[in-house]
C-alpha cells in the first residue's frame, strides 16, 4: 500500500465496511476481532485492546486455568496495513493480520508473528532470505443432521474427482489469486474429498501471512459451495491431510544450489543436518495437535523418521527434483508438518533449526534412497535414522529440553506454547481413558 493511500481509502476504494484483525494463538487456531470502517485508522495507529487470555486457549478452545494469564491482563492488536485486502468470500469485508503488543507499545514477548519477523530480521543481517511455501492438503466434505458424506471415491489425480468439485475449487483459486496469493497448481489427492492446492513462495512473515489467508480462504469458499473443508492430520479412517513446508535461502542467488555437490550446496546439508538434529522437538511445534501423530506413521508418505533423501517422499526432509536449468528451484521440504500448527511457530522453528546446522556446520548422514520403513531397526539404527515421536506428549518433552528451540523462541513465548499444549495433551488423554473404560465394558 502506497503512503499516500490509507487504509480508510482503501476501505472506501474496495467497498470494504468491517475490518477483521486476524492473528493466530498458541493453539494454531486463527482467530480475528472485527472494526468498523470508521475505526479502522484508529486501530492501523493505535491498536486494538485485546485479552491476554486468548493465548491460553487450548485446540480444543479450552482455557489453561493453571497458566500464566488470568482474567487480568490485556494487549493490543496492531494490524499490519501492508497485509490489507478486500475478502472476495465476504461481503464488504477486508482483513489485515495483526502483530501483538503491549500497552506501552513493545512487542509481546509471547506474539509468534513478532517473533518469527526478529529471526527473520537477524538472517537478513547474515545476507540470508528465506523463501517458503506451505503446501497444504485439506478435505471437502458435506454434513446433514450429523452424517458426514465424503465427496467423491475417485483416487489421486483422478479427472472424475476434478469433475465432481470443479466449481468449488476453480472459486477458491479465484478467490487465492484475487488477494494476490499466487497459485501454481491443483489435483485431487489419493483418499476420497482430499485435495492441495500449491501456491507460490514468499519471503519470511509474509509466507506465514499467505498461508493464514490460504486456510481462511478455502476454509470459506468451501462453505458458500455447500461443502465443509478440513484441514486435519487424520480427518477419517485412511485419511490424511499434511502440510509440507518448502524451503530456500537467499543472498541474491539460492544458497542451497550447488550445482558440484549433488545439487545441494554445503549450507544446504549443514541447513538439512539442522532440521535432523532437532527434528523430535521440531515436530511439537509443526505437528501440533494429538491427532497430529495418528498422521506420522511409516509408509503413507507422512513421514515418522529422522532421515532425508533426493526425492524421497518417506523421508522427513526431502530434496525435490530441481529444474535442471534453473538452480533457484532447489528447496527442502519438511514434510512432518500438518496445519493444526501455528505457521509463524513452525517456521520459526525449522529456520532456528537450520540456522543451528549452519552455525555448527553440523554433517547430514548420507542420503537415503529407500523408504526407511522397508529397513530393519538394525538397519536404521547403523544409518542413524530414528523414529520421530509417537505421541504429542513425547514431542512436548523433546521440546523442552531442545536449548536452541528454547532459546530461538524466548522464555515467555515457550513456557506459554508448552503450557497451551499440555493441556491439550492432559485433556485428550483424559477424553481417550474415559472412552477406553466405556469400550472395554462393552467387551468384557
Amino acid at each position: 500500500m502506497s503512503e499516500q493511500c490509507t487504509i480508510g481509502d482503501a476501505c472506501r476504494d474496495t467497498g470494504v465496511d468491517l475490518v477483521r484483525l486476524v492473528f493466530v494463538t498458541q493453539s494454531g487456531a486463527i482467530r480475528a476481532h472485527s472494526v468498523d470502517r470508521s475505526k479502522v485508522e484508529s486501530a492501523v495507529s493505535k491498536g486494538v485492546t485485546l485479552s491476554q487470555l486468548v493465548q491460553s486457549y487450548n485446540a480444543l478452545g479450552l482455557r489453561d486455568k493453571s497458566g500464566r494469564f488470568d482474567a487480568a491482563g490485556e494487549v493490543r492488536l496492531l494490524p499490519d496495513p501492508d497485509t490489507f485486502r478486500s475478502l472476495p468470500y465476504a461481503k464488504r469485508t477486508g482483513a489485515m493480520l495483526c502483530d501483538l503488543q503491549t500497552l506501552d507499545g513493545d512487542s509481546w514477548s509471547v506474539d509468534p508473528r513478532s517473533s518469527l519477523r526478529a529471526l527473520c530480521e537477524s538472517l537478513d543481517i547474515e545476507g540470508l532470505t528465506p523463501k517458503v511455501a506451505f503446501e497444504s492438503e485439506f478435505h471437502l466434505f458435506r454434513e446433514d443432521d450429523g452424517e458426514v458424506e465424503r465427496v467423491d471415491h475417485r483416487g489421486a489425480y483422478s479427472t472424475g474427482s476434478t469433475r465432481e468439485t470443479h466449481e468449488t475449487i476453480l472459486s477458491m483459486i479465484d478467490a487465492l489469486k484475487s488477494q494476490g496469493i499466487p497459485v501454481e497448481k491443483y489435483y485431487p489427492e489419493y483418499a476420497a474429498g482430499k485435495h492441495e492446492i500449491v501456491t507460490g513462495p514468499r519471503s519470511g512473515v509474509s509466507a506465514a501471512d499467505q498461508h493464514v489467508i490460504f486456510r481462511e480462504t478455502v476454509d470459506s469458499v468451501a462453505r458458500t459451495g455447500g461443502y465443509r473443508a478440513t484441514f486435519l492430520p487424520k480427518p477419517f479412517d485412511h485419511s490424511t491431510n499434511g502440510c509440507h513446508i518448502h524451503l530456500s535461502l537467499w543472498d541474491d542467488d539460492n544458497v542451497l544450489y550447488d550445482a558440484e555437490c549433488d545439487g545441494l550446496s554445503d549450507i544446504g546439508r549443514r541447513f538439512t543436518a539442522g532440521l535432523l538434529e532437532h527434528a523430535p522437538a521440531l515436530v511439537a511445534l509443526t505437528a501440533a495437535t494429538a491427532n497430529s501423530y495418528a498422521r506420522l506413521q511409516p509408509q503413507i508418505g507422512a513421514a515418522a523418521f529422522t532421515c532425508w533423501g533426493h526425492g524421497n517422499r518417506e523421508a522427513l526432509v526431502r530434496v525435490p527434483a530441481p529444474d535442471p536449468d534453473d538452480g533457484a528451484s532447489t528447496r527442502l521440504e519438511f514434510r512432518a508438518a500438518d496445519n493444526t500448527a501455528n505457521p509463524y511457530l513452525g517456521l520459526l522453528g525449522l529456520l532456528a533449526a537450520g540456522k543451528d546446522g549452519i552455525d555448527r556446520e553440523l554433517e547430514p548422514r548420507a542420503p537415503v534412497t529407500v523408504d526407511p520403513g522397508n529397513l530393519s531397526p538394525s538397519e536404521r539404527a547403523d544409518r542413524g535414522i530414528e523414529r520421530l515421536p509417537r505421541t504429542l506428549g513425547d514431542a512436548l518433552d523433546a521440546l523442552e529440553a531442545d536449548s536452541v528451540l528454547m532459546d530461538a523462541l524466548g522464555t515467555d513465548l515457550a513456557e506459554t506454547y508448552l503450557e497451551v499444549k499440555r493441556s491439550h495433551w492432559e485433556a485428550f488423554t483424559e477424553s481417550a481413558l474415559s472412552w477406553e473404560r466405556d469400550r472395554l465394558r462393552s467387551v468384557y
